[in-house]
This record gives structure tokens, C-alpha cells and sequence, in this order.
């Protein structure tokens, strides 16, 4: 055997002496680890299951956290999840990737199902040679900067702190590319929401973060110089929202870096909660002279975002509006439904506080036209809206425009992996730790953003066409029909809601 050979079985020999060696160690550290584990857990006094089965009942923690992950991949039907299952998750993955949409076979959904929405399709579809785009609606004619856009699919609020550096950046350059707007969210406006070059929609929130005094309060200086931004079209109150009625903002102390604490003009390092309601705006009388205020400072539209309780809050703040000049009013209300998402909220509120879009969309275009306030103040739909279907219902109800958080997420990759209000998002959407932001790529996935409004503008317009009218802002009630008993027989939208408003405003 030659020198070189013996040399190579020696070298074998070592790094298999040195495994086998390594293998004793780690079997040796495992030992301890469970020797250490068992009397940790017979000793401790908090969990029954440790304390009954040591080393072992720990794998329930274990399983019950990977759970989360296995159940959307192996064991959940394409329609089972919650709060957005396979076939919504994957519509938009798909457009968001610009690629074929269309499935086979026949629907996984249950068209039986009651509350389900069924289109009306016309006898004589629209052609291909008649169909317009969408005109645009100016908002705040009466402004001193109105806005005029023709998109009726738009970002919802989402903050530079909740969301990620580079996830704002993917969004505002998409929005930028699709031609439609941006909500900053109650995070104040970063470098980054500018850089894309979108129409922004600048929220104040209940702590007015980026427009606040020392104490909290609102500084018109500081809203002038955020309005001096051309790219800032309009400023939206927040009242409330759908996740969280009757709770302030909560971004956990880790997420809020030095560049965050600096553009919200909070201390780094510590919870940011905000207040549950504005200090300031006790009644529907404070509201309306706010929203007078902003606009003066800015000259540019003002509305403001709630989630209704009950109907009789609606004649409260029109009687209210009212007492003024109609040019007092709101150029805008958002109204957010009770399925709205966030980044984090108690699950009381959550699960079981405010009323659902589905029913309070139509109550709110409604009670407008009752109070002759339609044509003055538009309405913007909020609230799990992420699909054609979704968001041509939300048209036929009557709102003017839809925006949409969580599909955006999704559009930039988002597994719902459920950890928003952690720092640990696997995707860098809503984290921000370095390392896990590197797989998010703002210049593709502002790609993907655009892709997902185009696609959405595309198949919400197939819907029309199927009506019969020639674009999506034409649907109204009479296009849809709403499944109320359990062997599918289903009512017009406009029965249900006879007072209906035609969308004259919106074409």
C-alpha cells in the first residue's frame, strides 16, 4: 500500500474516532438533559402533565405548537381553515405570481351554504369590444388638494413597525406599479412608505404617532409638514377596527427598534399601546370638528375608519354631521368589519366585538342615502376582502372602494403562520430580525403586489361582465343574490336591503 493510501485510511480512521467520539458526547449531554428535564418537571407545580409524565408531556407543548404548521399542509380540507383557508390563499398566491388561476372539475365550496353570495349572471354577457375601465371617483371635490382615482382595490393600513422595512417597500413600489393607494397605518410615515412613489393615505391613530406633541396630542405643524408630501393624498382618522373595537394599537416592545421609536415619536424598546379611543374626540361633535381641523391644516381629504356597533350610531353621527354645512362632512368613511385582521389583539375582542362588514356595509351606504349624504361621502369596504368574489360583493353593497391588508400580506408570501404578533415571522413580513427579513425581496415582491391588484381588477370585472355590465363599478344589489336556507334557495340583495342606493356616484 502506498504512502498516500495509508495516509487517506488513517484519516478515515480519525474523523470516524472523532464521530464516535462526538456520538458519546451528545449521548452523554442527552442523558443529562433528561435527567435534569425529569427532575425539573416532578418538582415544579404549574403544569399537572410534566408533573404526572416528566421529559415526556413535554412533547404535547411540542406537537400542540407544531400543529399550527402541519394541520394547513397534511389534515385541513381546501374550505376548512380559518381565518383564510387553502383555495383564498392560494387564488392569491397565484395572481400575486401571475399565473393561470382557472381549476377544474367544479367548486370546493358549498354553494348551499347560507350567507353565501351568488352573482346574477345576465342572459346576454358583456363583450369583450364593450367593456370600459373604471372611471375614476374624485374624493373631497371641495378640498383644496381633492383626490381622483380610478382604482377601486386598495392597501389597507399596516404600519412601519407591525409590518417589516422591506415589506413596505414591496408594497409602496407595487402600489406605484398597479396604480393604486397605500394606508400608512397608525405607524406614522416612514422613508419607506415615500420611496415607492404611492399615493399614501395617512392614518391617524388613536396615539397619532408622527403627528403628536410631547403628550400625545395632535401638532398641526407636524401635520403640515406630513402633508406638505405630495405623495400623501389623504388623512384618515382611526376610530376603530375591526380586530380590535375599542382597543388602541399594540405593538410588543421588541418591534419597536430605534428607527420606529424616532418616526413614531415614542421611547424604543417598550410597548407601544395606544389608547383605546382618542382622548380628544369624546362625541360624534368632537369627530366631526377633527376631521374639519385635519383638513384645514392639509387642504387635502379627510375621513375617518370605524366599525359599527349598531345602527343607531349611524343616525347619531348623520344627525351630527348634518347640524353642520354639508361641506363639514367627511369626504370619506372606511368602514371595517368585525372579521378584520391585525397584528395582534385579545381574542375577546377578536373573536366577538362588532358587527360583520356583511351586515354593516349596507346598513352604512343605507343610512347615507337616507340622510342625503351619498353623493357627499364616499365609502371604503374593509374587512377579509381578499378574493373577485369578496370584493364584487363589497361593489354590489355599495362601497365606492375596497382595500385589503391580509391579501397584501399574502401577495408578498405570507403562510399564515399565525406569529404577527411575534418577532419570529418565518416569511419577514412582520418580523424584524435580519435574518429572517433577507428572504423578502422588495423588488420582486413589489412585482407580485402589482400582479395581485391587476389580477383582482381582471377577475372582479369577470364577474361584472357575467352581469352584464360593462365594468365593476356598474354592480349594484340587484347583482347578487344572498343563500338564506339550508337547501340553497337564495334572495336577491336588493329584497334583502331594499333601500337600495344605485351606485350613481361610483360610475
Amino acid at each position: 500500500m502506498d504512502t498516500l493510501s495509508i495516509e487517506l485510511a488513517e484519516f478515515i480512521m480519525t474523523a470516524l474516532q472523532l464521530m464516535a467520539a462526538l456520538f458519546v458526547v451528545a449521548i452523554g449531554f442527552l442523558v443529562l438533559w433528561v435527567i435534569l428535564a425529569y427532575v425539573a418537571d416532578v418538582t415544579q407545580t404549574e403544569q399537572a402533565i410534566r408533573r404526572n409524565y416528566p421529559v415526556i408531556g413535554r412533547f404535547r407543548y411540542f406537537f400542540e405548537h407544531m400543529g399550527e404548521f402541519f394541520r394547513q399542509y397534511f389534515f385541513a380540507m381546501d374550505r376548512e381553515e380559518y381565518p383564510f383557508n387553502r383555495a383564498q390563499r392560494s387564488w392569491v398566491y397565484r395572481a400575486a405570481k401571475n399565473v393561470d388561476s382557472t381549476v377544474a372539475f367544479g367548486s370546493t365550496d358549498n354553494v348551499h351554504g347560507s350567507g353565501r353570495v351568488l352573482f346574477v349572471n345576465c342572459a346576454f354577457p358583456t363583450l369583450g369590444q364593450d367593456v370600459v375601465p373604471p372611471k375614476s371617483v374624485t374624493i373631497g371635490p371641495n378640498c383644496k388638494h381633492p383626490y381622483e382615482t380610478a382604482s377601486f382595490f386598495n392597501i389597507s393600513g399596516m404600519s412601519y413597525g407591525a409590518i417589516s422595512k422591506p415589506a413596505v417597500r414591496a408594497l409602496s413600489a407595487g402600489a406605484k406599479l398597479a396604480g393604486c393607494w397605500m394606508n400608512t397605518g397608525e405607524g406614522g410615515l416612514s422613508p419607506y412608505h415615500l420611496e415607492g412613489g404611492a399615493d399614501l393615505v395617512f392614518q391617524i391613530g388613536t396615539a397619532k404617532n408622527g403627528v403628536r406633541d410631547l403628550e400625545g396630542n395632535l401638532n398641526d405643524e407636524k401635520l403640515a409638514m406630513v402633508a406638505a408630501h405630495s405623495q400623501v393624498k389623504m388623512f384618515e382618522i382611526k376610530m376603530s377596527q375591526g380586530a380590535k373595537p375599542g382597543k388602541g394599537g399594540m405593538l410588543p416592545g421588541e418591534k419597536v427598534t430605534e428607527e420606529i421609536a424616532v418616526i413614531r415619536g415614542i421611547e424604543a424598546g417598550k410597548d407601544a399601546f395606544s389608547p383605546n379611543r382618542h382622548i380628544d374626540i369624546s362625541n360624534f361633535d368632537d369627530l366631526v370638528n377633527m376631521i374639519n381641523r385635519v383638513r384645514d391644516v392639509t387642504g387635502k381629504p379627510t375621513g375617518f375608519k370605524m366599525v359599527l356597533g349598531e345602527p343607531k350610531q349611524l343616525d347619531d353621527l348623520f344627525t351630527a354631521i348634518i347640524r353642520y354645512e354639508i361641506e363639514a362632512a367627511p369626504d370619506f368613511i372606511t368602514i371595517d368589519g368585525a372579521e378584520g385582521g391585525t397584528g395582534a389583539a385579545p381574542m375577546p375582542l377578536i373573536d366577538s366585538v362588532g358587527m360583520s362588514l356583511r351586515e354593516s356595509l349596507p346598513i352604512v351606504v343605507d343610512k347615507l342615502n337616507q340622510y342625503g349624504l351619498r353623493d357627499r361621502i364616499k365609502v371604503v369596504a374593509s374587512g377579509k376582502l381578499i378574493t373577485p368574489a369578496a370584493v364584487a360583493w363589497a361593489l354590489c353593497a355599495g362601497a365606492d372602494f375596497i382595500t385589503s391588508a391580509r391579501g397584501f400580506m399574502f401577495s408578498l408570501g405570507c403562510i399564515q403562520a399565525l406569529q404577527c404578533n411575534k418577532n419570529t415571522c418565518p416569511t419577514g413580513i412582520t418580523t424584524h430580525n435580519s435574518k429572517l427579513q433577507k428572504g423578502l425581496n422588495p423588488e420582486s415582491k413589489a412585482e407580485r403586489v402589482s400582479n395581485y391588484v391587476n389580477n383582482m381588477v381582471k377577475e372582479v370585472g369577470i364577474i361584472a361582465h357575467s352581469c352584464g355590465v360593462t365594468n365593476p363599478r356598474a354592480l349594484n344589489r340587484r347583482h347578487a343574490r344572498i343563500v338564506v336556507m339550508a337547501n340553497g334557495s337564495s334572495i336577491g340583495m336588493d329584497k334583502i336591503y331594499p333601500e337600495v342606493g344605485q351606485g350613481e356616484s361610483r360610475h
